[in-house]
């Protein structure tokens, strides 16, 4: 089954809602980190986070959406994270993977809508998870981008190439519909569609199970031939 990291972006109530997350079976919290810089909107939840710490115990996905990383790196790499993900389309890029890895955290490298994968061809050997964006980074709540179904087999092909272990993850307008044409994708993210739910566990479910469908579909075929395969033997 998939995996699936949960954004509270959107949330009116971020603190309620990241707590709510946390009593979920989402795999992690997903933290949205802006500058203003590299995005027009700000969103520093840090110090929130920090205070909360104690009582979270999911891991954090932590997507850094900022002109320069570093201090946030540290920040975040004192508190219970399993990823720290920078964009591909920053400057010394290298620099801060390295300074990822150094502290013994999943690196990862996130690729906009308009940027062309070849970006993420030097670096690959730093990383263990490439975010593709499915919108455009900076705001909550929007649509799907269709033509990145066909960015996440693109990715996929490049990944098993150079073959080596390095989760895909999709991030953007995610809801239970869309996730039914992700199962390339090995992380899930999802904001809006979750935290605007009535049940949080129920949105969950829904897309970790559409997001695995064709996986669950092969299982159930699998079990099929060896059921057959044994009645034969008898």
């Amino acid at each position: 089954m998939k995996k699936v990291s949960v954004s509270f972006l959107s949330s009116k109530n971020e603190a309620k809602d990241i707590l709510k997350i946390n009593n979920t079976s989402a795999d992690y919290i997903h933290v949205d980190v802006m500058d203003g810089r590299f995005v027009k909107k700000k969103h520093k939840p840090y110090k929130m986070i920090y205070k909360m710490n104690s009582s979270i115990n999911k891991r954090l996905d932590v997507h850094l959406m900022v002109k320069n990383p570093l201090k946030y790196i540290n920040y975040f790499a004192a508190l219970n994270t399993e990823f720290i993900t920078v964009h591909v389309e920053l400057d010394k890029l290298d620099k801060y993977l390295d300074l990822i890895n150094q502290y013994g955290i999943k690196a990862g490298l996130a690729i906009n809508p308009d940027t062309d994968e070849s970006m993420l061809l030097p670096y690959l050997n730093k990383v263990d998870l490439v975010l593709i964006m499915s919108v455009y980074p900076g705001k909550g709540g929007q649509e799907f981008i269709e033509d990145t179904v066909k960015k996440i087999i693109r990715i996929k092909k490049i990944i098993l190439k150079k073959k080596k272990k390095v989760y895909i993850s999709v991030d953007g307008g995610v809801t239970g519909e869309v996730a039914k044409k992700l199962d390339f994708a090995d992380i899930i993210v999802s904001g809006s569609y979750v935290t605007s739910s009535e049940n949080f566990e129920d949105a969950i479910e829904t897309i970790r199970i559409n997001s695995s469908l064709n996986a669950i579909k092969a299982q159930a075929t699998a079990k099929k031939r060896e059921k057959k395969k044994e009645k034969e033997e008898d």
